[in-house]
């Protein structure tokens, strides 16, 4: 087998993996509806002859076979529909594990061995309706519970079936159609109008627009030109581009968002083991409840065995812990669904708790709340030229130079419209700018050093020079043989929504801190701005990580957020390290949150994000365990004396009214609007 073939296998494998995962809960919900059919369908005939049923419905049929009739029926019921039950209890016998599957078995296993021991053993009462209905109660609650579940991970197969089948292999000048799970890296693929990316890759002709709202959920189309990166998923609009591809298969972005989102949705956050443990000790507690109130009614009361074991088995349906269990990996699950569809991947569900709990947002500066390239912020000439004639002179030098800041002022000066050419005869001066004719003037672009060196008097701009650098700016000085022209002041300029994104934290209760390796002036300047009240400058990139150890003393929360390789110690020392999208892999693999657009908005998402999650959370356990607190002493007939009784079937429709009850709360998340306007 040749390495094409395996490739073709694996990857063939991995999209029916993904599939088979995305299937797993809507497979067990077709399982649990057929169940309930059939077992709802069964149970009509052991009602019809129910003495109970006959005597509410005030009529009377009972020949000489009912009870043997019942039998076989509620016997069909509760091996078969009861299967999925007694199979989990087992799994949590072996794992001593005990919780809502072993009370169920326990439950229906008595009143079903009770009610066959009367039929042929000895003359009593049997609970044969009792346990066909709580079967069937039991098995449309997790129909339900399975159904709604199901719905949450939609993104999984969503995300599987992103890519196209088929993808347009380039060879030469031929083109031909392939399976696109078969492409390999290095491989070109034709990409035409309207169709989807098959892989992750690189432009090398054409140019076009592509929406790619599945990694950034922004709708408005980028555009994409030789050299431009593509996501596998996004849909080409309208022009052909020839890509080679980077990755594929496992390795293509959506893959490993899907690998994220499955880690996330599988993972436990603190609260979730707390859970867990209560749903144990509820289980331990209900059948010493159970076996409690069988002693007391049985021996310390004239009701007798069978009005005994009656209550006995509804506290131990009641009782179930299925609430509890179900209340935190509901929420978990859809809102890292949630988040991955908003551009957000969160690796665990601890992250979210961690989230919901910050004392302090620290903030790396460059490249993070500013954009991470220079741009033109000032431009002052000497009063004998305009701010467009000194730009044009200006870029017409710089355009021979790839030096960021030279970038800088060419780009400001194509922004603007303004025309201008390569300046003849350029020379390049290491350290200190560059010179070249424009307009058959000699010009001389660079630092202040420079156009001293040629003989220039700068002191009359040494006022203007000092306030700009204050300000942090990075200045470009503009002369002739004869004299200054004039200065260009560069900086990284903050993001655009940074300010509004960082009050709006500032709002819920968050510190915000920010990290730079650049001077106290510079790094008050950029605070000044976005209103952040506390700022570490000077900070070396592996001193970074020993400042997020400084704010964490005392116990307090701290998260990072960075994209560069030397944020990623801090990432990882941080109680949640957040990397913004275009960060380095090396970031992005130390952080617990991942930001696919680079978008401050996206932080203040997430943070919003994490205190509704974790308020869902709250609201499922006070329901789950609040429920158990008032229905375990009824279901125990403390409130007999006043004729308040609980039989075992509406004990087992509680229980699953309750189940159902905490995922409806945490399918309310889907409608939660996070108010992300910022003004």
């Amino acid at each position: 087998m040749d390495d094409s073939q395996m490739h073709s296998m694996h990857a063939e494998h991995s999209k029916h993996t993904e599939h088979a995962h995305g299937d797993h809960h809507a497979m067990m919900a077709e399982d649990f509806k057929r169940r309930f059919f059939v077992s709802f369908f069964l149970a009509i005939p052991v009602l019809f002859l129910a003495p109970v049923i006959q005597s509410f419905l005030r009529f009377s049929f009972q020949p000489s076979y009912a009870p043997y009739t019942s039998f076989v029926l509620a016997s069909l019921i509760v091996w078969y529909g009861g299967r999925p039950f007694f199979t989990g209890a087992i799994s949590e016998l072996k794992s001593r594990n005990y919780g809502m599957m072993t009370l169920v078995a326990i439950a229906v296993i008595s009143a079903y061995l009770f009610s066959a021991a009367s039929t042929f053993f000895f003359k009593g009462v049997n609970f044969y309706w009792e346990a066909s209905t709580l079967v069937v109660v039991l098995l449309f609650g997790h129909w339900l519970e399975m159904k709604a579940v199901s719905g949450t991970g939609n993104i999984l197969r969503e995300l599987a079936n992103l890519l196209p089948s088929m993808a347009h292999l380039v060879s030469g000048s031929s083109v031909t159609d392939a399976d696109s799970f078969n492409l390999r890296k290095g491989d070109k693929v034709l990409v035409r109008p309207g169709e989807k990316i098959p892989a992750d890759g690189v432009v090398i002709n054409g140019s076009s627009s592509v929406n790619e709202s599945l990694i950034t959920g922004e709708s408005k189309p980028v555009k994409k030109n030789a050299g431009s990166t593509v996501v596998g998923g996004s849909v080409n609009y309208d022009g052909s581009l020839i890509i080679e591809v980077n990755h594929s298969g496992n390795e293509t972005y959506l893959a490993q968002v899907g690998e994220l989102v499955r880690q996330a949705q599988s993972s436990k956050p603190r609260v979730q083991v707390l859970a867990n443990r209560a749903a144990n000790l509820l289980t331990v507690a209900a059948i010493a409840g159970g076996s409690l109130t069988f002693v007391f009614w049985n021996f310390f009361s004239p009701n007798g065995l069978v009005f005994a074991l009656t209550l006995a088995i509804t506290v131990i349906v009641i009782t179930c812990p299925h609430a509890l269990g179900l209340a935190i990996p509901t929420v978990t699950t859809i809102s890292t669904s949630m988040a991955a569809k908003n551009g957000v991947i969160i690796k665990s569900g601890e992250t979210l708790e961690k989230l919901s709990g910050l004392d302090y947002l620290v903030f790396d500066k460059t490249g993070t709340l500013t954009k991470g390239e220079f741009a033109v912020t000032d431009i002052i000439t000497n009063g004998k030229m305009s701010e467009v004639e000194l730009l044009r002179f200006a870029s017409s030098v710089e355009i021979n130079s790839m030096h960021f800041i030279a970038m800088a002022i060419v780009k400001s000066a194509a922004n603007r419209g303004i025309s201008f050419g390569p300046a003849d005869n350029y020379l390049s001066i290491a350290g200190k700018g560059g010179s070249g004719r424009v307009l058959g003037e000699e010009i001389f672009v660079g630092s202040e050093a420079l156009v001293q060196e040629i003989g220039l008097d700068t002191s009359p701009w040494a006022k203007t020079a000092a306030q700009l650098a204050e300000q942090g700016r990075s200045l470009v000085w503009i002369g002739n043989r004869k004299e200054v022209l004039g200065i260009i002041a560069v900086a990284d300029t903050p993001r655009p929504e940074a300010k509004a994104v960082i009050s709006a934290i500032k709002k819920l209760g968050v510190k915000v801190i920010m990290l730079t390796g650049d001077n106290k002036e510079s790094a008050g300047q950029v605070a000044g701005i976005l209103g952040i009240d506390k700022y570490f400058a000077g900070v070396l990139p592996e001193n970074k990580m020993s400042v997020i150890k400084e704010i964490q003393q005392g116990g307090r929360k701290a998260a990072m957020v960075g994209d560069g390789i030397n944020d990623a110690p801090s990432l990882k020392q941080a109680d949640v390290g957040i990397a913004i999208g275009g960060g380095t892999q090396v970031a992005v693999e130390s952080a617990d949150a991942i930001l696919a657009e680079s978008d401050l908005g996206s932080v203040l998402y997430l943070l919003k994000l994490s205190k509704r999650t974790m308020n869902k959370m709250k609201e499922n356990l006070v329901w789950a365990a609040g429920y158990n607190v008032v229905a375990i002493p009824v279901a125990a007939g403390v409130l007999y004396r006043w004729g308040i009784l609980l039989r075992p079937e509406w004990g087992a429709l509680l229980m699953s009214l309750s189940s159902i009850i905490v995922v409806l709360n945490a399918l309310s998340l889907k409608i939660w609007k996070p108010g992300l306007k910022l003004t």
